[in-house]
């Protein structure tokens, strides 16, 4: 555990070097997994503090991005060599941003509890959101990643489902079966979609690209 005391992972990502960061909102810290000569089974080690830290993510410059809950702020910063911040970056004016994923491009997008997903491009300036973009209307928008076509795809916890947002044309609903409260997602390369579904406490992995009429 990070600390003594209650851990509540909220979320965790990975780095393509295999670094496990994940961030936790009792101690308000993100906590990444160093391992040493005298400790081989890996130690935690705070990398950043926040005040209400929720949704973890890597993008593609290998930045970790935080999604801040209570003051509404993504950070994005880098570790150096000896777990220094580096490049430190705040992005602000969110409505309760509670998950984050590397967007097409380089960019991000940040799911907002009960709103919106805020794009924002490689320089971290804003592109707008997917509602007003797309015309679409969420319920509750939960966990978001980008496959390897640039598309970007968006659990909605209240409607039970998963929209694909393609680079060009409307957004599709995925006929996912099953789905009963999707949270955190991920693609992987050969076109699958991991789900994690708090409704019935399971991991249910869809393949999706090439099925989609």
């Amino acid at each position: 555990m990070p600390r003594t005391g209650a851990f509540v992972p909220e979320d965790v990502a990975v780095t393509t070097s295999g670094l496990v960061v994940v961030s936790d909102l009792i101690h308000g810290a993100v906590s990444a997994l160093q391992y040493t000569s005298r400790e081989p089974q890996g130690r935690w080690v705070t990398v950043g503090t926040f005040l209400s830290p929720r949704g973890l993510a890597v993008d593609a410059f290998g930045h970790f991005l935080v999604t801040d809950y209570l003051p509404g702020t993504v950070h994005s910063f880098m570790l150096g060599p000896t777990w220094e911040t580096l490049a430190p970056a705040s992005m602000l004016g969110l409505e309760g941003p509670c998950w984050v994923g590397p967007g097409p491009d380089g960019g991000l997008a940040v799911s907002e509890e009960f709103g919106d997903v805020q794009l924002f491009g490689s320089a971290h300036q804003r592109l707008g959101s997917l509602g007003t973009l797309t015309g679409h209307s969420f319920g509750h928008p939960a966990g978001v990643c980008s496959d390897s076509e640039g598309s970007i795809l968006v659990a909605d916890e209240q409607k039970h489902q998963v929209t694909l947002f393609p680079r060009v044309g409307p957004p599709i609903c995925l006929q996912l079966e099953g789905l009963e409260r999707p949270l955190g997602m991920a693609c992987t390369p050969q076109g699958q979609l991991v789900v994690a579904d708090a409704g019935d406490s399971c991991i249910k992995v869809y393949q999706y690209l090439g099925e989609m009429a």
